[in-house]
C-alpha cells in the first residue's frame, strides 16, 4: 500500500503531530507499506528524524496560506498517484484542503482532536479522553466516517507496548524525577520545573530531564542540570518508555506524551503549555488519572515546589494515579489504527456453490477442528447438506476473506434482529500472521453495508481456546456472560462531499 502523511512540527507547533504519525508509518512500513511525509521545513522541524526512520521526505514551500499548501501537496503525491491512503495531522487544515487532495487519494484518515471544523475524510482518529467523544464529530465528518475515538487508538511508539509487559512495581515512595515538556518548549517550563526541583533541596533524588533538539533554552537547560545533584538531561531520547519506567513521578505537560505517561502508569503533575491542552488535562485529572496543576503562566517555582513536595508524601495518591491513568492506554493503539488502513488490502465474498470442496477441507484440518465447538470430522455429505442449506438461508452469511487474490479466512454470521453470532477461522498454515483480527474489522465493514440493522455482533468461544480469545479481545469484543460481545457503532455526521 501507499501511505502519504501531511503534518508539521516546529518550536511554535512542537512535535506531537509529527511523532503520533511516525509512530503509524512505522507500523504501516512493518507490513510492506510504502511511505512518504509532506512537511514545511520550519524552525524545529523534524525531517531528519523522519529520514532516519526510512521514510521519503517532501519539504514544501513554506506558506500560511493553505489553498497554496493544497497546491503544493498535490504536486509532492501527482508522481505516484493515486495513494492508497492521505493521513492529515494538522490543525491548520479543514475539509476544502481534504477534498482538495482526494484527487491524488482513494482514502483520507484525518487526525484531529480540536473538533473545531468541518473534515471530509474516510476515517477520523481523536485519540484523546473525553466522556461523549461522539458527540463532538456530530455534523463536522461526513454521514459514512468512521470514527476511531479514545486513548484505546492512541499513537505511540511500539517501545512502551513492550515496556509496559514488565513494568515495575511502583511502591508510592518517590526516589527519581522525570521532566519533560516536549520537543520544543518555547515557554521554557523546563527551567521552571528545576528551578521547583532546586528550591525542594532534596539532594537524594534522581532527576531525569528530557528536551528536544529544538528546545531554544537548552544552553540555560544544561547550566541548571549540571548545578543540581544526580540529576542528568537527555536530549531527543529515543528510550522515552525506559526513562518513564524508572520514574516515579512525572513533572510534564500535557498533549501527546500523556498517553505514553499512561501506558507506563507513571503518576503526574501536569501543565498545560498550549491551549489545545487544557480541556485534555482537565478531563484526565477528573478521571483521577493525573494531577492537572493549570497552565503555565499561572505558576511561579515556589508553587510548584511547593505542589511537589506534597506529593512526594502522598504515597496512596501516587498509586492510585498509577492504576487510573493505566487502564486508560495499552500501548496497542497504532496497532489498532493500521489494521483499519491495512483492512483495505483485504475482499470480503460470499461463498459460493463452488466453495464447497474447499471449505470442506479447511473445516476439517485438525488446525481448525482443534478449537472448534464441534472439533470432530466431518462428512462429505453431511459437508454438502449444511453448505446447500446456509447459501439459501437470508439470516445466515458465510463470507470468504482473500488477500491479494489468495483466501486467507472464513466468516460466518448468523443474524437474528440487532444479533449476530460470529465464527472465525484462518485457512490453515496462516494462523498467527496478524491477519484475524483485520478479517474481523472487514466483516463488520461489510455488515454495516449488507445488514445495517445488525447493532451487535457476539461469539462463542471455548475457554481454552486462549488465542481465539486474545483475537476477539484485542477486536475490541468484551465478555458478556458467556459470550464476546461487542457493539457497531454507526458513523456519525453530515456529509461535506
Amino acid at each position: 500500500m501507499k501511505i502519504a502523511f501531511r503534518a508539521d512540527a516546529s518550536v511554535d507547533i512542537g512535535a506531537g503531530h509529527v511523532m503520533r504519525c511516525l509512530a503509524l508509518a512505522d507500523r504501516l512500513c512493518a507490513e510492506g507499506a510504502d511511505t512518504r511525509f509532506l512537511c514545511q521545513p520550519l524552525r524545529g522541524h523534524l525531517g531528519k528524524l523522519i529520514s532516519t526512520r526510512k521514510h521519503a521526505l517532501v519539504e514544501l514551500p513554506i506558506r500560511e496560506d493553505f489553498t497554496r499548501d493544497a497546491e503544493d501537496s498535490l504536486a509532492a503525491l501527482v508522481d505516484h498517484a493515486p495513494w492508497d491512503w492521505l493521513v492529515v495531522d494538522h490543525y491548520g487544515l479543514d475539509a476544502a484542503w481534504e477534498r482538495a487532495l482526494r484527487a491524488v487519494a482513494q482514502r483520507i484518515l484525518v487526525i484531529d482532536d480540536l473538533a473545531d471544523r468541518p473534515h471530509d475524510g474516510d476515517l477520523l482518529l481523536d485519540q484523546n479522553y473525553h466522556p461523549q467523544p461522539s458527540e463532538r464529530y456530530a455534523g463536522l465528518v461526513p454521514a459514512d466516517c468512521e470514527l476511531l475515538l479514545g486513548p484505546r487508538y492512541a499513537l505511540l511508539r511500539p517501545q512502551f507496548a513492550q515496556a509496559r509487559q514488565h513494568l515495575r512495581t511502583r511502591s508510592g515512595e518517590v526516589k527519581r524525577l522525570l521532566i519533560c515538556f516536549g520537543g520544543s518548549d518555547p515557554q521554557g517550563a523546563t527551567r521552571l520545573a528545576l528551578e521547583a526541583v532546586r528550591r525542594l533541596n532534596r539532594p537524594d533524588l534522581m532527576v531525569d530531564v528530557v528536551v528536544g533538539a529544538a528546545n531554544p533554552h537548552r544552553a540555560a537547560i544544561e547550566a541548571a542540570c549540571r548545578a543540581l545533584p544526580r540529576t542528568t538531561l537527555h536530549c531527543q531520547v529515543e528510550e522515552v518508555a525506559a526513562l518513564m519506567d524508572a520514574a516515579d513521578l512525572f513533572i510534564g505537560a500535557g498533549g501527546t506524551s500523556s498517553w505514553e505517561r499512561c501506558c507506563m502508569g507513571l503518576p503526574a503533575l501536569v501543565i498545560a503549555t498550549a491551549d489545545n491542552q487544557i480541556a485534555q488535562a482537565k478531563a484526565l485529572a477528573h478521571a483521577g488519572a493525573q494531577i492537572y496543576l493549570g497552565v503555565v503562566e499561572s505558576l511561579d517555582a515556589e508553587s510548584l515546589a511547593r505542589r511537589t513536595e506534597s506529593m512526594l508524601e502522598l504515597p496512596e495518591l501516587l498509586a492510585h494515579l498509577t492504576k487510573q491513568c493505566q487502564a486508560l492506554v495499552d500501548g496497542l493503539g497504532a496497532d489498532r489504527v493500521a489494521d483499519h488502513i491495512l483492512v483495505d488490502a483485504l475482499w470480503l465474498r460470499r461463498a459460493q456453490p463452488s466453495d464447497s470442496t474447499i471449505l470442506h477441507a479447511w473445516r476439517n484440518h485438525p488446525e481448525v477442528r482443534r478449537f472448534s465447538l464441534d472439533p470432530a470430522e466431518i462428512d462429505r455429505a453431511s459437508h454438502e447438506r449444511w453448505f446447500s442449506a446456509l447459501l439459501q438461508d437470508g439470516q445466515r452469511e458465510l463470507l470468504i476473506a482473500e488477500l491479494h487474490g489468495r483466501p486467507i479466512g472464513v466468516l460466518r454470521y448468523d443474524l437474528s434482529g440487532e444479533h449476530g453470532l460470529v465464527s472465525i477461522y484462518r485457512v490453515p498454515g496462516l494462523v498467527g500472521r496478524g491477519w484475524g483480527r483485520r478479517i474481523l474489522l472487514a466483516g463488520e465493514r461489510w455488515l454495516r453495508k449488507a445488514h445495517p440493522g445488525v447493532k451487535i455482533c457476539e461469539a462463542d468461544v471455548l475457554i481454552e481456546n486462549a488465542a481465539s480469545l486474545a483475537l476477539f479481545q484485542s477486536a475490541g469484543y468484551r465478555p458478556h456472560r458467556t459470550r464476546f460481545r461487542k457493539e457497531l457503532h454507526e458513523p456519525h455526521g453530515t456529509a461535506h462531499r
